[in-house]
This record gives structure tokens, sequence and C-alpha cells, in this order.
């Protein structure tokens, strides 16, 4: 497992992240069977949200499954988000100091090592937001902070009023949903659909400023429309050159899509959603895999994406 540490921060951070939005349905044992199959991979970084679950749900459910002694804590990196409520967002300083502090209790730790705002709250107030992250980083209840499906003109204007850096951005990135990078490669091709600029230069904002991407549901054809790995009706060629580039690298398919996103020298991290052991190994291991351009280009275009 290919590890670092994430500019602007002091943590020492696994390139793979395991997400726990989908654990509230599962039992002690089996959550801790999934973190364990994390920890085994080389995993140290823990990815939450508030919403997940429902109300601090899958917080809850880790809290009470997952005990990590005191000197195992130091090493593992939870990372929690806030934002979203029933119906509308909120980026308010008493939803932001309300919602952690319910967190804390439900995973029960002392500490977030990272707390990101999630989707933009067009209402937010960067006062507001800064007035929060200071309380939270005073009292030693945050140590880093970032944003998550924000635009660098949205990140702009948090740092304007926030004194903390902000580190992460959390994005949906995959092979087939993969605007971010596409667009940049069609760049000033009139009339055709991949030059279209959707979030305003994420990419090269990030790497110029040194926020780390943290790529969310790595194996989505889109937005929750299930996976491209094994669907051979809409993605032939794709899981054709997945398959016999997985073979040269002594890996799975699901490897290969890590290791498409984790080869960008952007130095992004890979957010997995299952809550398969198996499907952990199995993508943890693209971490280690270094797919050279042919490569990374060849599962480029066979996604359907264009070089002009």
């Amino acid at each position: 497992m290919k590890t670092f540490t994430p500019p602007q921060t002091t943590l020492h951070a696994s390139n793979v992240i395991l997400g726990l939005m989908r654990i509230s349905d599962l039992d002690d044992a089996e959550i801790r069977a999934l973190v364990g199959a994390a920890r085994d991979a080389g995993i140290n970084f823990f990815d939450h949200a508030d919403v997940y679950g429902g109300d601090h749900g899958c917080e809850t459910r880790f809290g009470d499954a997952v005990t990590f002694a005191p000197a195992e804590r130091g090493s593992v990196i939870l990372q929690s988000k806030v934002g979203i409520r029933n119906g509308f967002w909120d980026f308010s300083k008493e939803h932001i100091l309300a919602s952690v502090d319910r967190s804390l209790a439900a995973l029960r730790t002392d500490y977030l090592d990272i707390l990101l705002l999630h989707r933009p709250d067009t209402l937010v107030e960067p006062d507001e937001v800064a007035a929060a992250f200071d309380q939270l980083h005073s009292s030693g209840k945050v140590r880093n902070f970032g944003v998550s499906n924000q635009t660098p003109g949205q990140v702009e204007l948090l740092k304007r009023s926030v004194r903390q850096p902000l580190a992460f951005n959390q994005v949906q990135l995959s092979i087939t949903h993969a605007p971010l990078i596409a667009h940049g490669i069609a760049a000033n091709m009139a009339g055709l659909d991949q030059s279209i600029d959707r979030d305003n230069g994420i990419l090269d904002y990030s790497r110029l400023n040194d926020i780390t991407l943290q790529a969310w549901s790595p194996f989505q054809k889109g937005f929750f429309n299930g996976v491209f790995i094994g669907d051979r009706e809409n993605f032939g060629p794709l899981n054709d050159a997945l398959d016999e580039i997985a073979a040269e690298h002594g890996v799975t398919p699901m490897g290969i899509a890590v290791a498409w996103i984790t080869r960008h020298p952007a130095t992004m991290q890979v957010v997995l959603g299952t809550t398969n052991p198996e499907r952990v190994a199995q993508a943890a291991a693209g971490s280690d895999v270094q797919l050279n351009r042919e490569e990374w280009y060849r599962l480029f275009t066979a996604a359907g994406h264009l070089l002009p």
C-alpha cells in the first residue's frame, strides 16, 4: 500500500480510503471484518459523514463495533463530513459545531483527523465557517479541514475567512465518470461535449494549491448508476482492457480501476464504498500498481473518452 503525507498536513496516509457509508445494516462482526481487511491491506484512512446511515447512523455503528487502542488511534485517520441535512444544506456555525460533537460521540473518539464540508451550501457565510473551524481547531476536536464536491471559486470564497488550510476536496471520479480530467484533454474543441469544463478547473486548481483530491465512486458508471466492471454490454472495450492489464500486473480489474486514479500525478486518494472484505483487498492491491502512459490512455479511450 502506497502512503504519503498530504500537502498542508502532517498526516501519514494510505492512498486508498475505506468509505463507511453503507455499514448501517452490518452487524458488529461484519464491520470488524471489513475494517480488519482494510487494515491488513495497509489502509489506515476511514471516511464517514454525519448523513451516512441517517443522522450519524454509520458513525454510531462504527463506534459500537470498532475500538482503537490509544496507541493505534494515532496511526489511524478518521475523517467525517458535515453539511447535508434533511432536504437542505447547512454550513452554519451552530450546525457544524453540533454535528462534530455528535460525530465524536458516535465514533467514540476525542478528535477527528479531518473534517470536510459536504456538498456546497450556497447560503454559506464564510465568516461563520471560519468561526466554527477556529473553535474546533483550538479545542483539539478537529486537526485538519477540507471540502467535498466544491469548485475552485467556492474554495477561494471560504479561504477569504478560514485560517486553517483547506487540504482536501472529495469529488466523484472513475474511469467512466472523469469530467475533471477529460475536459482538459479536449480543451478548445468546439462542438465536443467532452471539452466542457463542468467544475471550473478543479484538477489544475488542486495541483496548484496543494489540495489532495479524494475520488469517491471509483467504480461507478455515473451517479450511482451501477459499476462498469463486468458491464460488457455498455463497456465491452473497457472491460477487455481492464482484464488484459490486470493479468499483466497480477491484480483484478478492480485493482486496475484504482491504479488508473492513483497513477495521476495529482496524487489522488481513492475512496472505496464496498462492504465486502475480499473486494477491499482486491481494490487495495491496485495501490501498488504503476500504470504506464500507454496503459492509462488505453483505459481512458476504452471508456469512451476522446483524444482529439
